[in-house]
C-alpha cells in the first residue's frame, strides 16, 4: 500500500526523552514509559489592546514539561529497564491515544526489527521536543 505525501505529512514525530520505565503488570510484553516531550505550549489569547502583553499572573512561573505515557511491547528486548531511562527517541505523537491493559498509550515509539532479531529504537541528539521534518 502506498500512501501520497500529503498523508505523509499528517504523522508527527517528536523526539522524546524517556524518563521512566516499568513493566506493566499481567503482561510480558509491555512496558509503560514516562517520555518528556519537551516545553508544554502556552496559548495565551489576548485583547487587541494588550497584544504582546502577558499579564504577570497568567506567566507560567516554573516551565512545565509535555509529559506522556506511552506503553509499548517492548519489554523483552530491555530486562534491563535502566538501558531505557534518559535514551532520546522517535515516537509518533499524533496517534489516537489507546487503551492497553487498561493503561492509556498516549504516542509510539518507533523501532525496527523485534521478533526474532534485534530491536533498535530511533534514538536521536536532537533536543526534546524536535519535530521531524
Amino acid at each position: 500500500m502506498t500512501i501520497s505525501i500529503d498523508e505523509f505529512k499528517k504523522v508527527e514525530i517528536r523526539v522524546g526523552e524517556i524518563k521512566s520505565a516499568e513493566p506493566v503488570e499481567g503482561s510480558e510484553k509491555l512496558l509503560r514509559l514516562q517520555v518528556d516531550f519537551g516545553p508544554k505550549q502556552l496559548a495565551v489569547t489576548l485583547a487587541p489592546e494588550t497584544e504582546g502583553v502577558v499579564p504577570a499572573e497568567t506567566a507560567p512561573a516554573v516551565e512545565e514539561r509535555e509529559i506522556r505515557q506511552v506503553v509499548s511491547g517492548i519489554a523483552k528486548y530491555f530486562p534491563d529497564l535502566a538501558q531505557l531511562v534518559g535514551k532520546r527517541c522517535a515516537f509518533v505523537t499524533n496517534l489516537e491515544s489507546r487503551k492497553l491493559m487498561g493503561l492509556e498509550s498516549q504516542a509510539m515509539i518507533l523501532a525496527t526489527g523485534g521478533d526474532t532479531e534485534p530491536l533498535y529504537l530511533f534514538e536521536s541528539t536532537a533536543p526534546v521536543g524536535s519535530v521531524a521534518r
